[in-house]
């Protein structure tokens, strides 16, 4: 099917009025708005992982609440059928809308300066309307001054003093309804990215202090406000900074209300992949960005499946990527990683990595400055941001957890392979008996070393994925293992001849060249799968470039491996 003239794909857009007015693709989450006011709550906290469509949500319920919005962004969707919320309700509000994504900075001034930038900047959007209203008096117009005045000596920035700064939310909220006369709606999109960056920096009890107060004089004792709606990654302890809020609705990833609002469904993901032609892909997405569960849906990541649609549009063959790493540092798995040692957590690891289950107590509402102080907090994290899901109801706070999907488990691969490239680096003894046994063709002595390197690292097991995927993880193993050796030409997936090799090296100052094809074996199967390796390689004329580069020896390494086991055949091949 052609998509010229279809809707474009909205990577990396978050703005609703840019997707309504420029012909992207949009799945449909307006029915929030009428749920939002009929299970009426004044302030609302949904959490939810990142890429899950918050930000876009948040900009879809500021066009529909502001004051001279384009009514027309809705025309067609779902909400417009609800004829009296929208006679009574759109257009009809004064909104402050401020997102704290960008809060984090490497020190507490930085953080603070940033943060008096997004609220100066959200005020200034006002500046014709609370400059010269005639419904303010003179200390009011004094007030709003001290929103957006800028420091010249800063480059600009704006110079609010603590005070102001922890009332600016509040004071501009006021400001708003008396010029209206009507209360206001705030939204405010990822609250806790300040308190994350803050705990990654060490000045975490500075911002505490700081979002504590500015929270609370704005959604605790504020008449101005209407209702509010935050959103996050973290449920945030209420005594962090929430302390005394009553008027407080939390919706995270265990409740059942608004679970369809955040992520796509499956009928939704379907519609998307038939719209442009893509029926075919419906499994290997759902492999690879399904499995979250929400409330009662298993729903996926939109940030992934938009990408790889938009992938699959330009190259109908193109094969799923992990979109999501790039979007975060993966600092939580990197931290349990470490954390995992040669104990219960490594058999738990090799579980999940396993498509298995594990059992765990989860606590949402942690603070964090909590999550690194122990391993049980690394658990409840890992689940809160998306890492991992829950595969059936809980058992009050005990979960049964799994790896979503794919893409997840290709995040924890890559987090163990750093640190066992690591562990390599720090055995140079080892290292360097297993690059010799390999140039010396000494097969017995490869498959001994080989496998002490393999019960240093998790294993793979049958089941959850494929044998190629297997094939892969065995293949990367050797690649950081192989990559420190000095004076070897490495080189990993080599077009050569007919077809790849999985590792191809070249030594030219001893006209040596080794090539490695690895395959994954059944238990028992081992020199059988041995055979096939070499045979794959003389098939393919792997070795086919190594004799152009004028090697004189050649080693044809066959390597069979199942879970923490391995056989080693080896050809060697003397070029005259």
């Amino acid at each position: 099917m052609s998509n010229v003239n279809k809707k474009k794909l909205p990577v990396g857009i978050e703005s609703f009025e840019k997707i309504r007015t420029q012909d992207f693709y949009y799945v449909d989450k307006t029915v929030m708005i009428r749920d939002l006011i009929q299970r009426w709550g004044e302030v609302n906290l949904f959490t939810r992982p990142r890429r899950f469509g918050k930000s876009l949500n948040m900009s879809m319920l500021k066009a529909f609440f502001e004051i001279g919005g384009n009514r027309a962004l809705f025309d067609g969707l779902k909400i417009s059928e609800e004829k009296e919320i929208c006679e009574e309700y759109m257009g009809k509000f004064p909104v402050i809308s401020i997102s704290l994504k960008d809060v984090e900075g490497s020190d507490y001034d930085v953080a603070r300066t940033l943060l008096c930038s997004v609220i100066g900047n959200e005020a200034l959007r006002f500046y014709e309307l609370l400059k010269s209203s005639p419904k303010l008096n003179e200390v009011e117009r004094r007030q709003y001054e001290q929103l957006v005045c800028t420091d010249h000596e800063q480059r600009g920035s704006f110079a609010m003093s603590d005070s102001v700064l922890m009332g600016s939310l509040k004071t501009l909220s006021s400001l708003l309804e008396k010029h209206y006369e009507k209360k206001v709606i705030l939204l405010i999109d990822e609250y806790d990215v300040p308190l994350s960056k803050a705990n990654e920096q060490g000045y975490y009890n500075e911002m505490v202090f700081l979002m504590r107060n500015l929270l609370q004089q704005v959604l605790k004792t504020n008449s101005s406000l209407y209702f509010a709606v935050l959103t996050g990654c973290l449920r945030v302890a209420k005594e962090s900074i929430f302390t005394g809020l009553n008027n407080f609705k939390i919706y995270s990833i265990t409740d059942v209300r608004f679970d369809e609002y955040f992520g796509f469904t499956d009928s939704e993901v379907k519609e998307m992949l038939a719209y442009y032609g893509q029926e075919a892909k419906v499994q290997t997405v759902r492999e690879w960005y399904d499995g979250y569960h929400f409330g009662t849906l298993d729903v996926y990541c939109p940030w992934d499946v938009i990408s790889y649609c938009d992938d699959l549009i330009d190259d109908k063959d193109a094969a799923p990527k992990n979109y999501w790493i790039n979007t975060s540092g993966n600092d939580v798995v990197r931290h349990f990683i470490e954390k995992m040692g040669n104990g219960v957590m490594k058999g738990e690891m090799e579980a999940l990595i396993d498509g298995k289950e594990v059992e765990k107590e989860i606590h949402e509402d942690l603070t964090y400055h909590e999550i690194y102080d122990s391993v049980n907090h690394l658990w409840s994290m890992l689940f809160m941001t998306g890492y991992l899901t829950r595969q059936e109801p809980a058992d009050g706070d005990r979960y049964k957890l799994v790896i979503p999907n794919l893409e997840i488990r290709s995040i924890f691969i890559r987090q163990i392979m750093a640190m066992f490239k690591k562990e390599v680096a720090k055995d140079g003894k080892l290292l360097e008996s297993f690059c010799n046994a390999l140039e010396q063709g000494n097969a017995a002595e490869v498959e001994k070393l080989f496998s002490s390197y393999l019960k240093k690292s998790i294993s793979i097991r049958d089941t959850f994925v494929q044998k190629t995927l297997k094939e892969n993880f065995y293949h990367g193993i050797l690649l950081r293992i192989l990559g420190y050796k000095d004076g070897w030409i490495l080189k990993s997936n080599k077009e050569s001849g007919n077809g790849y090799g999985d590792i191809w090296i070249y030594d030219e100052e001893k006209e040596l060249g080794i090539i490695i094809e690895v395959k994954y074996a059944e238990e028992s199967q081992f020199e059988v799968v041995c055979r096939e390796a070499i045979a794959q390689i003389d098939k393919n004329r792997y070795a086919e470039e190594l004799r152009e580069e004028g090697c004189h020896s050649i080693l044809k390494y066959g390597i069979a491996c199942y879970k923490k086991r391995c056989q080693v055949t080896v050809v060697k091949e003397k070029v005259e």
